[in-house]
C-alpha cells in the first residue's frame, strides 16, 4: 500500500564522522530438538516437496517443554561475549516478541544470568525486524556516548505461540537465538555499522498478530480462549509487503552508505522464506552467489534469524574482513529496516549451537 498522505517517511540515518558502533563478536544458538518436514507430513496434509518448494525449509529447531526465550538468549549471549573476548558490557538489548512473561521484560533476567551486574537492560519488540531495530538502538546508544559497548541478542521461541494444528505457521517457524557484541569505534574501522533505514505502518497490524493476551483483549479466567491466543499471519499479503519494503529499505540504506548493489559482498536478509530472499535479491540486482540463507535448516526464527545467519556464515568462512554486508528485514507491526555494515577482522567465531554447528539444549 502507498504511504498515507502527509505521513512521515521512513527514517534513514548514516553517521557522518567519528564515533560509531563496531561489531566485534557474533554467535548463534538453536535448541537440540529438530522438527523435520517428514515428521510434519504425518500431522498435516502436506509433503516435503511442497514445503521445500513454497518456503525453502527442510527442518527447524524447537525448544523442549520447560525451556524459554531467556534460556536461548543467555546461551547465545555468553557465546557472543566469548567471541568478542570480553566478559562485561555497558548495556544489554534483547530483541524478542516471545518474552518469558508479559511483565517484566526478559532482558534484565538474561543480564543477571550472564553475570553482567546491574547494567541497563531492555527488550525491543519489532517481531521479525527486531534485530535490525535492536541494532539501530544499540548503535544509537554507542554513538550518543550513553554506552561504550552493548550486547545485542535476538531470540524468539515462536513455537510457543503457534496453533499446533495450523500447517501454514508450524511449517514455517523455528526457535533460536543469535547475538552480537558492539563497541565504540571509528567509522573507518572494519566492523563499523554505517547506516540504517527504518520504517513502520500500523495500518498493516493485522497481517502478523497474536490477537489476544494484551490490554486490548486480555486473557482472564472464565473468558473463552479461542484461536486468538495463537499467532496468525496473512501469508500472501505478508509476502507482497515484505518484498516491497525490504527492497525499498535496502535501496535507501545503500544510498545512505554510498554503496551500489554491486558493492555488496554479502546480502543477509531476514530468513522468512527462501522465495522472499531470492526475490528481494533479484529486485536489488544482487547475484545469488552473494545471498546467504540458512532458512532451510532453522526455519523462520523471527528476531534471531539475521544474527543466526551471520554466525553461520562466519563459521562457514563466507564473511571476510572488509566485506560490505547488507541486512534487511520485515516484521509485524508492520515494521521493516535495513543496515549497512562492514565485516570486522577476525577472530570472530560462532560458538557451538549455531545452526552450522552441533546444537545443544540450554538447561
Amino acid at each position: 500500500m502507498d504511504d498515507a498522505p502527509g505521513s512521515a517517511p521512513p527514517v534513514s540515518i548514516a553517521p557522518r564522522a567519528g564515533r560509531t558502533a563496531v561489531l566485534c563478536g557474533v554467535s548463534g544458538h538453536v535448541p537440540a530438538p529438530v522438527l523435520t518436514n517428514e515428521e510434519l507430513t504425518s500431522r498435516f496434509d502436506t509433503s516435503d516437496d511442497w514445503i521445500v518448494t513454497r518456503i525453502g525449509i527442510r527442518e527447524r529447531h524447537i525448544v523442549e517443554p520447560g525451556s524459554a526465550t531467556s534460556d536461548l538468549a543467555a546461551r547465545a549471549g555468553a557465546a557472543a561475549l566469548a567471541s568478542a573476548g570480553v566478559s562485561a558490557v555497558d548495556m544489554l538489548v534483547l530483541a524478542t516478541t516471545t518474552p518469558d512473561h508479559p511483565c517484566p521484560a526478559t532482558a534484565p533476567a538474561v543480564a543477571h544470568r550472564l553475570g553482567l551486574g546491574g547494567i541497563p537492560a531492555l527488550d525491543v519488540n519489532a517481531v521479525c525486524s527486531g534485530f535490525v531495530y535492536g541494532l539501530a538502538t544499540s548503535a544509537g546508544l554507542i554513538a550518543s556516548g550513553l554506552a561504550r559497548s552493548v550486547l545485542l541478542i535476538g531470540a524468539d521461541t515462536f513455537s510457543t505461540l503457534l496453533d499446533p494444528g495450523d500447517r501454514d505457521t508450524v511449517t514455517v517457524f523455528g526457535d533460536g537465538a543469535g547475538a552480537v557484541v558492539l563497541r565504540a569505534g571509528d567509522i573507518g574501522e572494519p566492523g563499523a555499522v554505517l547506516a540504517f533505514d527504518l520504517g513502520s505502518d500500523g495500518e498493516l497490524a493485522d497481517l502478523i498478530t497474536v490477537p489476544a493476551g494484551g490490554s486490548r483483549a486480555p486473557l482472564r479466567p472464565g473468558t473463552p480462549v479461542p484461536g486468538d491466543a495463537h499467532f496468525t499471519m496473512q501469508g500472501r499479503a505478508v509476502y507482497r509487503h515484505a518484498v516491497r519494503r525490504m527492497t525499498e529499505s535496502s535501496l535507501a540504506v545503500l544510498g545512505e552508505a554510498g554503496w551500489k548493489p554491486e558493492d555488496v559482498g554479502r546480502f543477509v536478509g531476514h530468513q522468512a522464506n527462501l522465495r522472499i530472499l531470492t526475490t528481494v535479491a533479484e529486485e536489488l540486482g544482487i547475484g545469488a552467489d552473494r545471498v546467504y540463507a540458512n532458512v532451510d535448516r532453522v526455519g523462520n526464527t523471527a528476531a534471531a534469524s539475521i544474527p543466526l545467519a551471520l554466525a553461520d556464515a562466519a563459521d562457514a568462512g563466507l564473511l571476510r574482513a572488509g566485506d560490505r554486508v547488507l541486512l534487511t528485514a520485515f516484521g509485524g507491526g508492520a515494521t521493516w529496516g535495513s543496515c549497512a555494515l562492514v565485516w570486522p577482522e577476525p577472530p570472530l567465531s560462532a560458538a557451538a549451537g549455531a545452526p552450522g554447528a552441533e546444537a545443544s539444549s540450554t538447561r
